[in-house]
C-alpha cells in the first residue's frame, strides 16, 4: 500500500467554496483535504496542493514520477488545452504510477469547450460529476490498486 497520495489541483480551485458554488459546491479545498485525510487508513497521508501556475503543477508531477507517488489530479482549465501537462502526466503512465483525473462537475454537461480533455488519454481513469466525492472515489481506488 502506498504511504502518500498526491492530490493536485489546477487553476482557480483555490477559490472553491466561493467560486460558482452552484457548479462546484460550497466546500473549500481545505474541507476536501480534511475529509480525505479522515478517510484514509493510518500510515497513509494526503498531500493536497493547488496552484494557478502550470509550470509548478508540472514540476509536482515530475516529482511524483521520480518518487513513484500516485496522483489524483484535478487539472481544472488545464484539462482542455495543456499539452505540457499532458506530456508530464504521460510520464506517470510510463512509470506505472496511477493517475486518476477528477472533476467536481461533469464537463460533458457543460460548455462544449469543456468536453475535451487532453489528460484523459494518459490517465489511469477519470471520475467526474460527483462533487467532492470524486476525490474520495479516486483515493479509494488508489488505496485498493496502488
Amino acid at each position: 500500500m502506498t504511504s502518500t497520495i498526491l492530490v493536485l489541483n489546477g487553476p482557480n480551485l483555490g477559490r472553491l467554496g466561493t467560486r460558482e458554488p452552484e457548479v462546484y459546491g460550497s466546500e473549500t479545498l481545505a474541507d476536501i483535504e480534511a475529509s480525505l485525510a479522515a478517510s484514509v487508513p493510518d500510515g497513509v497521508s494526503i498531500d493536497l496542493r493547488q496552484t494557478d501556475d502550470e509550470a509548478e503543477l508540472i514540476a509536482w508531477i515530475h516529482h511524483a514520477v521520480d518518487e513513484r507517488v500516485p496522483v489524483v489530479l484535478n487539472p481544472a482549465a488545464f484539462t482542455h488545452y495543456s499539452y505540457a501537462l499532458r506530456d508530464a502526466a504521460a510520464q506517470l503512465r510510463q512509470a506505472g504510477v496511477p493517475l486518476v483525473e477528477v472533476h467536481l462537475s461533469n464537463p460533458h454537461t457543460r460548455e462544449t469547450f469543456r468536453h475535451t480533455s487532453v489528460i484523459s488519454g494518459v490517465a489511469t481513469g477519470v471520475i467526474a460529476g460527483f462533487g467532492s466525492d470524486s476525490y474520495r472515489l479516486a483515493v479509494d481506488w488508489i488505496l485498493r490498486h496502488a
